[in-house]
């Protein structure tokens, strides 16, 4: 019978075997190892995706709006604001330009066109190029209070702003606007202006009566300016909400005389003294230009432009009189003026009043010019029916009247 092979009789395998077997073995482990590295790795590369998505998802739901109705209106504020932002900048010419003045603008002061013309440009920047004499109207330098003429060809120079325009203003601060408007209708806004409100933003001064109601109204597609009243006078302003209107309306401010009576403007104002003329036409040529320490100071001048008054008295004492000034013209301070030249300056009159008087009359309460447009009498653009608009005197000058025991209806 065969030897039954024990571990100490079975033979041994020779080297170069044992070297085969452990090679055959480390092959079968590199491959089991390879295949499990190429097995976690897979994992890893899965949980690593994974967790980016996760991440992903987690930014995305930070980062989304909570409904839609939201992100639409985020994205409309967004346009929004690009188109404020830009608006003002897309008119601005980067060089030089020549406009042709139209029908529509026939007759306006160069200085409005150019605030409506140049939208987002300050007013500031408009009233220096002008004085520069970079505006320039056929070929001339101009001022800003000229009137522009059908045909016209304006030249306005490259436009460039260091800062960006101002931001839109609020129209709720200038609601009180509304409780001073004494009429209205498709063509015309009259207001009974408050003093110390300018009528139109200039130098030093960042919104007037013009701006404020262009906030207030934003319903107003149009609306300028027919005329203007000192920043302490208050009373009686028309504005024209067309175009066509504007240009008549301007047309009879212009021309208006005795010979042609479009208007009857008429202002009352508390003045220095005793008057004793009785009613008394003034006619004394202005100089609406001349300077005194670099600002306005308008004289009478034989040379000046043509002015002229009817003075009415209507309460008078020693100290005071209250009068009522029918203006026949409409030249820069021509009340004030015109009543300094008769020996009887304007109470309040920080400029051309008697300081010795304006002391005596602020213990009777004055704290202002006493200049109020009163009255107003014109054609309507539109329909040519005379139109009479009244401001009543406000409360401040009425309470200083009484308390001078002079009566105050005119």
């Amino acid at each position: 019978m065969p030897k039954k092979l024990t571990s100490k009789t079975r033979p041994r395998p020779s080297k170069s075997a044992n070297r085969s077997i452990a090679a055959k073995k480390g092959r079968a482990s590199s491959k089991r190892s390879s295949s499990a590295s190429r097995r976690d790795q897979s994992a890893d590369r899965r949980g690593h995706s994974e967790k980016a998505n996760q991440r992903g998802q987690s930014r995305s739901s930070l980062n989304a709006p909570k409904n839609n109705s939201s992100k639409a209106a985020k994205s409309d504020n967004r346009a929004a604001s690009r188109k404020v932002d830009s608006q003002p900048e897309a008119n601005l010419p980067t060089k030089v330009t020549f406009v042709e003045i139209d029908e529509n603008h026939d007759g306006q002061r160069l200085d409005n066109f150019l605030i409506t013309h140049l939208k987002g440009v300050p007013k500031t920047h408009i009233y220096r190029i002008i004085r520069k004499g970079e505006i320039r109207v056929n070929k001339g330098r101009v001022k800003q209070t000229t009137r522009l003429k059908l045909g016209d060809s304006l030249r306005i120079p490259p436009i460039r702003l260091s800062d960006k325009p101002n931001a839109e203003l609020d129209g709720s601060k200038y609601s009180f606007l509304g409780d001073m408007i004494l009429f209205e209708d498709d063509a015309l806004l009259v207001l009974n202006k408050p003093s110390g409100m300018a009528v139109h933003a200039g130098s030093g001064i960042k919104i007037g009566v013009i701006e404020a109601l262009r906030a207030y109204r934003t319903d107003l597609k149009y609306v300028e300016l027919v005329h203007r009243l000192d920043r302490e006078t208050s009373g009686v302003l028309v504005l024209a909400k067309k175009a066509s209107a504007l240009k008549i309306l301007h047309d009879d401010f212009k021309t208006n005389s005795l010979k042609n009576p479009r208007l009857d403007k008429r202002y009352l104002t508390l003045v220095k003294g005793q008057w004793q003329h009785g009613q008394r036409r003034i006619t004394k040529a202005l100089n609406t230009n001349a300077r005194r320490h670099g600002e306005r100071n308008v004289v009478v001048d034989p040379n000046g432009s043509y002015a002229s008054s009817i003075v009415t008295p209507k309460s008078v004492s020693k100290l005071a009189s209250l009068v009522e000034v029918k203006l026949l013209t409409g030249r820069t301070h021509q009340v004030r003026v015109h009543c300094l030249s008769e020996n009887h300056p304007v109470a309040g009159d920080q400029k051309y009043g008697d300081d010795t008087f304006n002391k005596q009359l602020k213990s009777s309460g004055l704290s202002r010019l006493f200049l109020h447009a009163a009255k107003l009498t014109f054609f309507h653009p539109l329909t040519q029916a005379p139109v009479t608009i009244e401001a009543p005197l406000p409360k401040d000058l009425s309470s200083v009247l009484s308390n001078l025991a002079l009566d105050g209806q005119p």
